[in-house]
């Protein structure tokens, strides 16, 4: 699927945990496509590359804040900005998101199953909390998952909880929004190549292991995972809503 199939010429676009990985091929992604975007994450430092290239082939507007998404200050400011700068809504990407220790439940301690809550959960539900006032009719929002949230997966419980419940949040605020012509779904990536992967299995699974374990037989690419976003925030979904898209290779079907 090209990129270039989609036009967002005109949209105002907000991306949350957007420095690396799936976020920032979805960045890349809607820029490409000619949208104004503002995205955010932890580091400005990890973004300084990829905003000025962003900014040389730029169509719109193009700005990165800085955002710790546990943070509720943090998070209504960076709303308060990209609604200003933008002057609204259109389309909410919410993939700001931690890998978490691998381990049994038992092992892991309360700080760490804090952690994960404050960040994959409380986080994305903060994000949506600032976003939903300023959003219309038309307007979309797609929160980050995974097949975790979908299937349990040994190891990474926790992790496989807070992915849970961001479908959770995801088709209750589907249902509370559809009256106002707002779309709201849910991407759930399979294993993708990215630094979080990584992290997670921490040298514990190879990544070949993981890789036979999908009918395709890979890992997928982050632009492989923008692409269902571009599509879900497109007029091609326009009766999509309160969805969870599977974009895994077939992983839970096997």
């Amino acid at each position: 699927m090209s990129q270039t199939q989609f036009n967002f010429q005109g949209s105002k676009v907000l991306l949350v945990g957007a420095t690396s990985g799936i976020g920032s091929a979805a960045v890349e992604a809607f820029v490409a496509a000619g949208a104004d975007v503002v995205f955010a994450g932890l580091k400005q430092a990890d973004t300084d590359a990829l905003l000025q290239s962003l900014q040389q082939n730029a169509k719109g507007l193009v700005q990165f804040v800085e955002v710790d998404v546990r943070d509720e200050q943090q998070v209504e400011s960076l709303i308060a900005t990209a609604v200003a700068r933008m002057g609204g809504l259109d389309i909410c990407i919410n993939n700001a998101g931690t890998e978490g220790t691998f381990g049994l439940l038992h092992t892991l301690t309360s700080a760490q199953f804090d952690h994960l809550i404050s960040v994959n959960l409380r986080g994305l539900w903060l994000c949506m909390k600032y976003q939903i006032p300023h959003l219309q009719k038309g307007a979309v929002i797609i929160n980050t998952s995974s097949t975790a949230g979908v299937q349990a997966i040994a190891m990474v419980g926790v992790y496989s909880a807070t992915k849970h419940g961001i479908i959770g949040l995801t088709k209750a605020a589907a249902l509370e929004l559809a009256g106002q012509g707002i779309r709201v779904n849910a991407v759930a990536p399979g294993p993708v190549d990215t630094g979080l992967l990584s992290r997670m299995i921490d040298g514990k699974v190879p990544l070949q292991v993981i890789a036979d374990s999908v009918p395709l037989k890979r890992i997928a690419q982050p632009s492989e995972i923008a692409n269902a976003m571009l599509w879900l925030a497109s007029d091609g979904a326009s009766y999509v809503t309160g969805e969870t898209l599977l974009v895994d290779g077939g992983l839970t079907q096997a």
